[in-house]
């Protein structure tokens, strides 16, 4: 890419070239390496809406350590990365690289060429580079100081940020004017500064606690030799209270351990058994669970069924043949009546006799319901209907001889199905009784299940108090093991300290206030918190001994005048802190003046230039820029803070009663923050100005002018302009087109500037 630049009229490019390449690589929507060249005091960037135009501006803020990932249109520094498309996958980092000439040592590097470079990963991890070589924010950020860009951008005004400078408060306008000034570098050297006098006044701090800490020490080794007497005397005290303490220890011990295990016996042994009985009894209903209906209650209950059948049928059998034997016996009775004279009237006692008899033959074929009985009924219902007719017409009718045979065989028959019957029922009640017997001993089997399930409830709530009661007992012994092993290694202290002293305890005789011996209850029912006091004491002893050691040597001796010269050397020290506490803050005094004469200075100059671009904008008016003191802050200490200036806007319009920025319409205050802006810049011109659309609100009188201001501007500072306004296009040297294809990614063109003009129209 080799762009043709021109020189504007009047201007020398190479005076004031400090700009020279710009290369994206990943970053937003540049998914492959593109460079720029700015080889022109004016250079533009063009391109239709969305097609990446302001990504060139925010590609700046990022490599120049912009941390607000919301001023570059994300949410989080992933979004910095090329984030894919259906022809070219998504970036892993996103690297920009800007490259500035150094000849004339603008930046405090021995080098010709000034390469910046930072990097992002997906994982959010930053990296930046100084001509190759990895180095921290702060570097980049004092070395951007030196060269008046500062960490508030206001050299780069991105789209609708050029409102930005109007809609500030005080105190943040008269940050963007330092930075303006060339005072960031002022700035930083008094943060510094006062980091310092924060470090001096904790070295304080620390020589102090150190001279605090070390001031006991002194005092110790300065009373050994005192403390050499007073250790005899602590040995001796402490010989006796080791032997009243190892002799009621020792005799608590013995005495509660014997007694625990006496009794733990008992209940363990009871535990045992209960277990052994909850086994067996669990055994039972275990069995008792398992076992299977009896097959003998089975074949009985069949046997019963059968046997009850049996019966029955019987029964029947019975029924059916006293049925035929009645029936009989009246077809006979009837034979032997006497019949009514022919031709007369029937008697209604004839009849009802006649119906009752058919009622009841009938109902007893129904009720058996038996085939050969209905038909036996059917033709003794027809031959005792014949019979009657035959009697009612005058015939003698003689009952047949077959009917008595019937009726003596069916008596015989009768005899035979009554014993039948007797029978069945015996068998019946036979199976009923063993049946009877069978179901009791099954019931007797659910009761003996139940009993053992109450004895089991019983035994698992005994195992659970036994198992309590051990429990305890055996938290007992682990306290009273607890306290054999510190009795142990208390001997063993003992033996250390006092040596054969230590087995004194085992004569020790332990006496009450008023010198009576005290007997083993006494002892071993004593309170334990008296004894656990007892052993505090020791151990306070144990400490006095250590401190107090067992006299002075000559070690002792040199450690006590090392301690000595060496907090004489540390109140030396901490008279040099003082003195450096002093100096550093006349220093942040000295730079705070500083800093107020120029930024004052420094902000009567930007007034006049604002003046004068702001009546060659609006074609007269007035505008200034005027001190305000904040309110005083109020520091941790509760001390007031240093009085600090804001700075407020005031614009007057030609013929308007219009006075304050709220008043002002939108082309308005476009208008004013471009002549804030450039007023800024005219004061302490910096190395490059990006403007990033800020022509986009301007109509075609303003635009001209806007084009005039821009290429006074660049005869002090190099412009790249992003735009859509023909007139400012025209004052570019350089014209880049920014383009996006079907892949989705932005592509960078060169266009000469006629070609230029001719797309703007």
């Amino acid at each position: 890419m080799n762009p043709t630049p021109f020189t504007v009229v009047g201007v020398s490019v190479d005076d004031y070239m400090y700009l020279k390449e710009l290369t994206i690589n990943g970053f937003k929507s540049f998914a492959k390496k593109s460079e720029l060249e700015f080889s022109a005091a004016i250079t533009a960037i063009v391109g239709p809406n969305g097609s990446g135009k302001s990504n060139i501006a925010e590609s700046f803020r990022f490599v120049l350590g912009e941390q607000s990932v919301k001023s570059m249109r994300g949410k989080k520094g992933e979004d910095l990365i090329w984030g894919g498309s259906e022809k070219i996958s998504r970036g892993n980092r996103a690297s920009v690289e800007v490259v500035f000439d150094n000849v004339s040592r603008t930046f405090a590097l021995d080098f010709d060429e000034v390469k910046i470079e930072r990097i992002v990963h997906r994982d959010g991890q930053n990296e930046y580079k100084l001509n190759d070589s990895t180095v921290r924010l702060k570097d980049v950020h004092e070395l951007l100081a030196n060269a008046n860009i500062g960490s508030t951008g206001h050299h780069i005004i991105s789209q609708g940020e050029a409102d930005r400078v109007l809609a500030a408060g005080p105190k943040e306008r008269r940050e963007m004017i330092e930075d303006a000034l060339g005072l960031k570098m002022y700035q930083l050297k008094k943060q510094e500064t006062e980091k310092k006098l924060l470090k001096t006044k904790e070295n304080i701090e620390q020589v102090q606690s150190l001279r605090r800490e070390s001031a006991p020490h002194l005092k110790y080794l300065k009373k050994q030799v005192e403390k050499a007497e007073r250790s005899l005397e602590v040995q001796k005290l402490l010989r006796t209270q080791y032997a009243d303490y190892l002799k009621r220890e020792d005799t608590y011990v013995a005495f509660h351990f014997d007694k625990l295990n006496s009794d733990r016996r008992v209940p363990a042994e009871e535990i045992e058994t209960t277990r052994q009985r909850i086994a067996q009894v669990k055994e039972i209903l275990r069995e008792t669970e398992e076992k299977p209906v009896s097959e003998e209650l089975v074949e009985t209950e069949k046997r019963f069924k059968a046997a009850s059948q049996e019966r029955q049928e019987a029964e029947r059998e019975l029924s059916k043949i006293e049925g035929q034997i009645n029936l009989l016996e009246r077809r006979i009775a009837d034979a032997n009546k006497p019949s009514a004279p022919v031709n007369q009237f029937i008697a209604r006692e004839q009849l009802e006799t006649l119906v009752s008899s058919i009622e009841s033959v009938a109902e007893k074929a129904l009720s058996n319901g038996d085939e050969s009985i209905l038909r036996r009924a059917l033709s003794d219902l027809l031959h005792q209907l014949k019979n009657f007719l035959k009697k009612e017409q005058g015939e003698v009718v003689d009952t047949s001889l077959a009917d008595k045979q019937e009726l003596s065989s069916l008596q015989e028959v009768l005899e035979k199905s009554s014993r039948l019957v007797a029978a069945a029922v015996e068998r019946e009640g036979e199976q009923r009784e063993l049946l009877s017997k069978i179901q009791s001993e099954q019931v007797s089997d659910t009761e003996k299940n139940r009993e053992a399930e109450k004895e089991l409830f019983s035994l698992l709530n005994t195992s659970r108090e036994l198992e309590s009661k051990l429990g305890q007992i055996d938290r007992e012994l682990s306290v009273l093991e607890r306290d054999r092993v510190d009795f142990k290694n208390n001997l063993q202290e003992a033996v250390a300290l006092l040596g054969r002293g230590a087995s004194d305890y085992f004569s020790f005789e332990i006496k009450d206030e008023n010198g009576n011996l005290l007997d083993q209850s006494e002892i071993v029912n004593e309170d334990r918190g008296v004894q656990r006091a007892r052993a505090r004491e020791l151990e306070k002893l144990k400490i006095r001994l250590e401190e107090l050691g067992v006299g002075v040597t000559e070690d002792l001796l040199k450690e006590y005048n090392d301690a000595k010269e060496r907090d004489e050397f540390l109140a030396r020290e901490l008279e040099d802190l003082d003195a450096s506490v002093e100096n550093l803050k006349e220093l942040i005094i000295e730079m705070q003046t500083k800093l107020h004469e120029q930024f004052v200075g420094g902000l009567e100059k930007i007034t006049k230039e604002f003046h004068t671009f702001f009546t060659l904008m609006f074609g007269g008016g007035s505008a200034s820029l005027e001190r305000v003191t904040l309110k005083n802050k109020v520091g941790e200490d509760g001390e007031e803070e240093e009085v600090q200036d804001g700075v407020e806007l005031n614009v007057s319009l030609p013929n308007k009663r219009v006075r304050g920025l709220d008043m002002l319409s939108g082309g308005e205050r476009a208008l004013t923050s471009i002549a804030l802006i450039f007023a800024m810049s005219q004061v302490n011109p910096p190395p490059f100005i990006i403007l990033d659309e800020t022509d986009a609100a301007l109509d075609e009188a303003n635009s001209r002018r806007y084009g005039d201001m821009i290429e006074a501007l660049a005869a002090k500072s190099q412009l790249v302009l992003i735009t859509h306004n023909r007139e400012t296009m025209s004052r570019a040297g350089i014209l880049y087109g920014i383009t996006m294809g079907g892949e989705g990614a932005s592509k960078i063109l060169s266009v000469k500037f006629d070609e230029a003009a001719a797309v703007a129209k």
